[in-house]
């Protein structure tokens, strides 16, 4: 009797339980809810396999991960980060970034092997991903000494072999790579090479993975977890481009068999009927219908499972497991994919005086050269070395070998319109090489920019560069669209400038960057709105030098209509030159005119400006940001009215303000501001309401027929405000708007545009 007593208590006690997660892109995060419950109710855990994300969530658990710190990740910023392709604002090396332009498509032509285009294979950026995967898997990996049995639990995931159309069960290996690869959706992120070969996501031909866990690890009960559905019970009346998206999904996982648990085996399959596989902002709701459906479950769980686990034993062999993790201390750096001169651009930009380097300067250098333009692609490995007890970072890097095309612009209801090209091409040896140009075409704006740039990789990393550009601004009939409909005055602004530059940074966000600017200013304009075609207009010609000590900093996500991070400017500039006044004859007939003879007169003057526009505060779907503004400058007055307003600052507060000259806007020296309100009504749909306020110290006054003056002090204020919808689609935004400015002649706009209103900067700004 005692032994067979014995023996029922070494049968229970042997009792092995396998965890089966299925792939099903953002619906796998129900698979965190699964691990709480049965952790919860004790139910041991003694082998797991999973497809995409749930080989994801799976290997988090294989690595030590309690369910409560897989969800917190989960839940956390950086994971939507992760998912989205977005990098955060400490690790957005600004100091690479090239000036925002109205680009809205862009593709490659190689140059290797002949012409021909090619455009980005994959939706979502895996930079941040790659990364994310080397934090979290690298030290459980060492642990295992890359073999998955050796994990706190075995474990194995799937990856799919597309040229030989077979499925991969990967066992050993970097944690991180086979983790990657396992969720390696095609189109959606590009695949990786796992021993030799280029692989995709596990769900392609086995997105349930119940028959791997028999045939590895023979357990004696299954859980199987399933969130992928790819049928519907009635065809769908109405396929949107959202449904769509889903379909992408389904057509890359193969259909999850629920009796392929077998008969010592529970099935579950959470009710996320209405969720999409591509968005993974409901986290905690998916966490929970997954928590929830394995606990009706529970019942049948625990009759056929006898077997526990309490919470003190797990956490101390998780505890016992972790604690070997070594720590994440790197004593060496390897290139790999470039030639001699290249690997030795990319070992100084890791490059450091300490003997060892941790994690923060891995990510720092990693950041920084993903943020270099020259690069196709810059994936990361880690591996453990323990004769050294550090690890080994190794960067496989591509340099690009094709030229960047760039198409843009914007489409308008005011006649403001424009076309956008630009082209780009990158050259690596022991520097880095930048050479581009750009051209704006329409009716309001031409410009052509050309520009090159020179990176040294130097312990504080620094750039040369200079840019060739010619502007030309004609702000006659822009503003048929305005309720008062004015029949405007002419003014015509051409500008060209030689501009060198050597730049640094200060950190990850900001640089600092000093100008030597050569000038040349064409300005033509009638005095008054009396032009007629045939006329002879007032011309002012500025001929001069400008320098000037930039720091800058940028973390806004969009280049147009942001609505996270922030923007600081704050330079420091001196202009000297001469301006040659030549009048016009419009006002020859004008009763009591007496002509202002042409004059040339040199003129200087210094200038600081501030810029800083904030979104700082964030509540569900409200988003509050504000700008500010300021210029103190001692410019002094031009020879007339307008030649002095077109050097004038100007404040820009709406979007389309570049495209209006706004007079009342302008002043040597001025405060300005707003509040920005920003009311997200569904994904990519914003409305946004902003005000502002524009204080001059001291506003322009016409004096005369063409004189200039000062008005007192601080006597006049000045207000714009702007209400209207944008949706950022993939190309640029589309945004329907009403503006209001103060101004007695382009005071109510109604404005539809498509695309970016972005120029080139003024030589003067």
């Amino acid at each position: 009797m005692l032994i067979l007593f014995v023996l029922c208590c070494n049968q229970l006690r042997a009792q092995k339980v396998g965890l089966v997660f299925s792939g099903g892109g953002a619906k796998g995060l129900a698979h965190i809810g699964t691990l709480k419950a049965l952790e919860e109710n004790h139910i041991p855990i003694d082998y797991i396999t999973g497809t995409s994300m749930g080989g994801i969530v799976g290997a988090m658990y294989a690595s030590g991960y309690s369910p409560a710190q897989i969800e917190e990740i989960a839940l956390s910023n950086d994971f939507q980060n992760w998912v989205n392709g977005r990098y955060t604002s400490d690790y957005t090396f600004y100091f690479q970034k090239r000036a925002p332009n109205a680009s809205m498509l862009t593709a490659k032509v190689a140059i290797d092997t002949g012409f021909h285009f090619s455009f980005r294979s994959n939706l979502i950026n895996d930079i941040p991903l790659n990364f994310a995967f080397l934090e979290l898997f690298s030290q459980a990996s060492a642990v295992s000494k890359d073999n998955f049995d050796n994990l706190f639990v075995p474990f194995r995931c799937m990856a799919a072999d597309v040229l030989s159309q077979k499925s991969i069960t990967v066992s050993k290996g970097s944690l991180a790579e086979a983790v990657r690869a396992t969720m390696t959706v095609p189109i959606v992120y590009r695949p990786i090479k796992l021993d030799g070969k280029y692989v995709f996501d596990g769900g392609l031909y086995n997105n349930f993975p119940a028959d791997v866990m028999e045939k590895d690890f023979k357990p004696d009960f299954v859980i199987g977890a399933n969130v992928s559905s790819k049928t519907y019970n009635e065809y769908p009346k109405n396929i949107d481009d959202r449904l769509m998206n889903r379909f992408l999904v389904y057509m890359f996982l193969s259909k999850s068999d629920s009796t392929m648990i077998g008969k010592n085996g529970v099935y579950i399959q959470p009710n996320l009927a209405g969720y999409s596989v591509t968005n993974f902002a409901p986290v905690a709701e998916l966490i929970k219908k997954g928590y929830d459906a394995t606990m009706a479950d529970m019942p049948r769980i625990k009759a056929l499972i006898s077997r526990r686990v309490n919470d003190e034993e797990l956490a101390r062999r998780r505890e016992k497991f972790n604690v070997r993790k070594p720590d994440l201390k790197f004593s060496n750096i390897i290139v790999s994919g470039v030639n001699n001169q290249q690997k030795k651009y990319v070992e100084r930009v890791f490059k450091s005086d300490k003997a060892t380097f941790d994690l923060k300067d891995i990510k720092r250098g990693y950041y920084k050269l993903v943020a270099d333009q020259t690069f196709e692609t810059v994936y990361p490995k880690i591996s453990y070395q323990p004769t050294t007890d550090s690890y080994t970072f190794e960067v496989v890097a591509q340099p690009k070998k094709s030229f960047k095309l760039e198409l843009g612009g914007n489409i308008s209801t005011r006649p403001i319109s424009n076309v956008f090209l630009g082209a780009e091409y990158n050259y690596l040896n022991r520097k880095s090489y930048t050479f581009g140009t750009s051209f704006y075409s329409g009716r309001f704006y031409e410009s052509v920019q050309l520009n090159g740039r020179i990176d040294y990789p130097t312990k504080l990393p620094l750039f040369l560069a200079g840019e060739l550009t010619y502007n030309h601004w004609n702000f006659y009939n822009t503003s048929q669209i305005f309720i008062e409909n004015p029949r405007p005055i002419y003014i015509e602004q051409s500008d060209r400038k030689i501009d060198l530059m050597i730049g640094m940074p200060l950190n990850y966000n900001t640089k600092i960057v000093l100008h030597s600017t050569f000038i040349n200013n064409n300005d033509r304009y009638s005095p008054n709105n009396t032009f007629a075609v045939g006329d002879l207009l007032d011309q002012t010609i500025f001929n001069g030098f400008r320098g000037s000590l930039n720091f800058e900093k940028n973390s806004l996500n969009r280049k147009q209509y942001a609505t996270n991070g922030q923007s600081f400017s704050l330079s420091f500039n001196y202009t000297t030159g001469r301006e040659n006044y030549n009048p016009g004859n419009i006002l020859r007939n004008t009763p009591g005119f007496v002509k202002i003879p042409g004059s040339s007169q040199l003129r200087h003057w210094g200038s600081i400006k501030l810029t800083q526009e904030n979104y700082f505060f964030h509540l569900k779907k409200y988003t509050l940001g504000y700008i500010v503004e300021g210029v103190i400058s001692d410019q002094p007055l031009f020879s007339n009215y307008y030649s002095t307003l077109l050097v004038a600052p100007a404040f820009y507060p709406l979007q389309d303000s570049r495209s209006l000259f706004l007079d009342k806007f302008r002043a040597k020296t001025y405060a300005a501001g707003g509040i920005k309100n920003i009311y997200n009504l569904k994904k990519n749909l914003d409305f946004r309401l902003e005000g502002y306020l524009f204080l001059p110290h001291k506003e322009y006054e016409l004096n005369g027929f063409q004189g200039v003056d000062y008005a007192k002090a601080i006597t006049k204020v000045r207000y714009a405000g702007t209400a209207g919808l944008v949706y950022h689609s993939p190309l640029g935004p589309v945004s329907l708007s009403y503006n209001l400015y103060n101004d007695a002649v382009k005071r109510n706009g109604v404005l539809l545009h498509i695309g970016y209103l972005i120029y080139n900067k003024r030589s003067i700004e």
